[in-house]
């Protein structure tokens, strides 16, 4: 049986690629360009993954662009050079945009404040398509029992939420002034050591 095997057609099937190397690298290219350039623009709430809708979404984007990245073409030679395609343009994409923060800004994105010294910026929550009880679900996943007891809330543009509770809030406003009023008794004490001197040095001359 082994001898009816064609090997050369074998390693062909295997090795060979069915598209020009160029065409190869440019669809992973265009379609790489093309994710970051959707996920950018149907917001944050995505990567978030807040319900099976945005689940499915995401679980069914590879399959989407499957053939897109790959057209024809099954082979390893194939498979290896596209992922080293996507894993070189993402490092260059990466390196280039963190050496320009405006650039940061543009393919990320800015951070979204959906909860502001605990009230709730509604419009900020529509931009992003988040509704209360989405909101809710991740407050209880940081360990918040209601969005009464968070003073600040953050989306991330990776899709990651910061949450700060009022009693944090508090306690760092405390620290802080703490701070300060430590500095005004260390400044009161050199004023006053420098009223003493002076009263003494005006003691001796009289």
């Amino acid at each position: 049986m082994l001898q009816s095997i064609q090997w050369p057609d074998v390693w062909r099937g295997v090795f060979q690629l069915p598209m020009p190397f160029v065409e190869k690298i440019l669809r992973s290219v265009l379609v790489y360009f093309a994710l970051v350039v959707l996920l950018r623009v149907f917001g944050k709430r995505e990567l978030a993954q807040l319900n099976p809708f945005d689940l499915v979404v995401l679980l069914s984007l590879s399959n989407t662009v499957q053939n897109a990245f790959i057209g024809d073409d099954n082979t390893i030679t194939g498979g290896v050079l596209g992922a080293l395609t996507l894993l070189l343009t993402n490092y260059i994409v990466v390196r280039f945009v963190f050496r320009h923060r405006r650039l940061d800004q543009l393919f990320e994105g800015t951070p979204t404040v959906l909860i502001e010294n605990g009230e709730l910026r509604e419009k900020a929550m529509a931009k992003e398509l988040l509704t209360e009880s989405e909101l809710l679900t991740v407050a209880h996943r940081q360990g918040f029992r209601n969005l009464e007891h968070v003073q600040t809330c953050v989306l991330e543009p990776g899709g990651t939420f910061y949450m700060e509770g009022k009693e944090q809030a508090t306690a760092a406003t405390t620290l802080e002034l703490s701070g300060e009023t430590s500095q005004l008794l260390k400044r009161f004490d050199a004023i006053t050591q420098e009223l003493e001197a002076i009263r003494r040095e005006l003691a001796v001359r009289n």
